[in-house]
């Protein structure tokens, strides 16, 4: 039997992804990091947030309905040892994670790792998830967002990997592209995304445990190059285009012009 040990955030997905991996696996132990919001608001950003309100209800909307779907159907954390902390790079994560000799670290939705966290020698390693295509699109905050916005919903995707001291750099355990009818709400897409992600993450957690040695480890170099998106760089003009280019979304998802971009990229699912 191998120790699993998830380091994730407390919101709806990720207490669904615990519960979804806690069936698959039995897992031993959970730190959920909460963050104390430091967001301080000026008048640039009350403005943003008053339009948004008014002009872009459905940004905030599909992520909240999300979230709440998530939180409806898992209520409560899996049945085991969890602790809370402020900070997934504490002291107190980092003992907790070490008192419960983890074969496996699994990663979700927290702040980036710091060095000092991988002194603890878990015997598979440490994995992470990206609710985006790696290495095309990385970052955050959320990358099927970026996709929309940027008027490439072809590069929407997810993708697991062996988590480094980057941004979502580490190498490749799976890719692969989340498909659509073209009949979705932003919020069935977001759900859809989240769904496909929870399901390749159990995929590539299983791997990693039953057969390391054939659970793949491909450098993102040799797949290609992409972007990194951060969370100060999404912003009114971003979310304006996003919702401008969505209403174009069931168009471009049943285009041959979607098949053929798609197939210009490389995704490595799990077999």
């Amino acid at each position: 039997m191998k120790n699993i040990v998830l380091w994730i955030n407390g919101q709806g997905n990720q207490v669904a992804l615990a519960n979804k991996i806690n069936e698959a696996y039995q897992v031993k132990a959970i730190v959920v990091e909460k963050r104390k919001s430091t967001e301080k608001m000026t008048a640039s950003k009350l403005y943003e947030k008053i339009y948004q309100r008014i002009f872009l209800q459905e940004i905030s909307e599909s992520w909240n309905s999300m979230q709440a779907a998530y939180k409806n159907k898992y209520p409560n954390l899996p049945d085991c040892a969890v602790l809370e902390v402020e900070n997934i790079n504490s002291e107190e994560c980092l003992e907790f994670t070490r008192s419960h000799k983890p074969d496996i670290i699994v990663v979700s939705g927290t702040r980036l790792v710091k060095k000092h966290m991988f002194d603890i020698k878990a015997s598979i390693g440490v994995v992470n998830l990206h609710t985006g295509l790696s290495p095309y699109v990385k970052g955050g905050p959320n990358c099927t967002n970026w996709c929309i916005a940027n008027n490439e919903p072809h590069l929407i995707g997810n993708t697991t990997m062996w988590i480094d001291e980057g941004i979502d750099t580490g190498s490749i355990i799976a890719t692969d592209f989340v498909n659509f009818t073209g009949n979705e709400t932003l919020s069935e897409v977001h759900v859809k995304v989240m769904n496909h992600a929870h399901d390749l993450y159990v995929k590539s957690i299983m791997r990693a445990i039953e057969d390391k040695a054939s659970c793949p480890s491909v450098p993102q170099k040799e797949l290609g190059i992409g972007k990194t998106y951060y969370t100060k760089m999404w912003g009114l003009p971003q979310k304006i285009k996003l919702v401008k280019n969505f209403k174009n979304f069931s168009k471009q998802v049943n285009s041959p012009e979607f098949v053929k971009k798609r197939s210009e990229y490389t995704v490595l699912p799990l077999e």
